[in-house]
């Protein structure tokens, strides 16, 4: 079965590298102490608007992601309801495969679905994001794509167009398979995808309970009780993947995602997720020094029909920076001389960013409005005077 997937490419750049390697620099004039050392296999912490890595270990190291898989069948979820293809009030029909009775499930996380007993697309996104129920993803695998084996085929298609280069999945809910694996990079890519593309869809990570059938079950992300900046995502157990969480928390406008992965115990994970969104807040911020089209500076333009135009930046500049009390300075270069015709981000200088006289980021200077060439007489009249002032020059 063929289906068209909708991937947004406003963030595919962070996905291949201008974001999960550091794409800002990360000025050294403010002191900033070691990592905190963190008990598991794998772990990440970035930040959500630029990507910048703040603490790394072993980020690419393929390991058994348990009910982290969870992440890419929610948001699968989440863009066929936004494709208009799935419909929360939908009514789910449960199959024998995905019956939580299914000794496939045995001893493992459960919504307690059952043939015969309607369950709607909402239900089922919460028994799969709160309650972690491996029944609740076959079932809406099968929904959505006709069969777990061609939703899966689905899931690695996405992997693919996200560029998650080290992961590969062979089931929608993360029990183990000896191919079935991910990594930290991969996964906090994911996590960024969902918090960004469906922020109606995310706001269900948050909730800390869920009652389906009699039966309440709690939010296994403990933090979501303890901080209430976190407000998100998912944990993860098997016995051979260990304890895995994926978390993401919002602080005075920065938000930071981190992915612990092969800890020791629930309760380790919990701490070591904490240390390390502890660390990026008190240590890093989050700064947004241009706005959209800021401008920043006036420049003539010759042989146009305007004699000035306004340059600046087009897009929001956003820097993750070691904490400071020192402003960010602008330095404007301008590529003189500017001649018409000129369009809208065309590109004339550069903005350079700078703190403590450190340069921080260097963005284009770019052309905010279009300018029309002129006549020609003062098209001529600017050739003769650009010339002396290049002969005088």
């Amino acid at each position: 079965m063929q289906t068209a997937i909708r991937i947004r490419r406003y963030w595919s750049a962070w996905l291949l590298g201008a974001v999960l390697v550091p794409s800002v620099a990360l000025a050294n004039t403010a002191l900033v102490p070691s990592p905190p050392s963190i008990n598991a296999d794998s772990y990440l912490l970035v930040d959500f608007d630029t990507g910048a890595v703040l603490v790394e270990h072993n980020p690419d190291l393929q390991l058994p992601p348990a009910s982290l898989t969870k992440l890419m069948t929610a948001y699968i979820l989440a863009e066929e309801v936004a494709l208009g293809r799935l419909a929360l009030d939908d009514t789910v029909r449960v199959s024998r495969n995905a019956w939580s009775q299914n000794p496939v499930f045995n001893g493992s996380s459960l919504m307690w679905i059952e043939p015969g007993k309607p369950v709607t697309v909402a239900e089922l996104e919460r028994g799969i994001v709160i309650s972690s129920g491996n029944d609740a993803t076959v079932a809406i695998a099968e929904h959505i794509a006709g069969s777990e084996a061609a939703f899966v085929d689905l899931m690695n298609r996405y992997a693919e167009e996200m560029g998650l280069t080290r992961t590969h999945f062979e089931n929608s809910h993360g029990l183990p398979h000896p191919d079935h694996l991910s990594t930290a990079r991969d996964l906090a890519t994911t996590a960024v995808a969902a918090i960004r593309d469906h922020p109606e869809r995310y706001a269900v990570y948050k909730e800390q309970s869920y009652t389906y059938n009699d039966i309440t079950q709690y939010n296994r992300n403990h933090l979501l009780r303890e901080d209430p900046s976190v407000d998100g995502l998912k944990t993860g157990y098997t016995r051979v993947a260990g304890y895995g969480l994926v978390a993401s928390a919002e602080r005075e406008g920065m938000r930071l995602v981190s992915v612990v992965m092969g800890s020791s115990s629930t309760a380790s994970r919990k701490a070591e997720t904490r240390s390390l969104l502890n660390y990026g807040f008190r240590f890093f911020e989050t700064l947004r020094p241009l706005t959209q089209d800021a401008s920043l500076s006036e420049a003539r333009v010759w042989k146009g029909q305007s004699k000035q135009v306004a340059l600046g930046v087009t897009d929001e500049v956003v820097l993750t920076l070691p904490r400071s009390t020192a402003s960010i300075d602008t330095q404007v270069e301008v590529d003189e001389p500017l001649v018409a015709p000129l369009d809208v981000n065309d590109v004339v200088g550069r903005v350079t960013l700078l703190r403590d006289g450190e340069v921080v980021s260097e963005v284009p200077l770019r052309v905010l409005q279009r300018v029309e060439p002129a006549g020609f007489f003062a098209r001529l009249w600017d050739t003769i005077v650009l010339w002396f002032q290049q002969l005088l020059g």
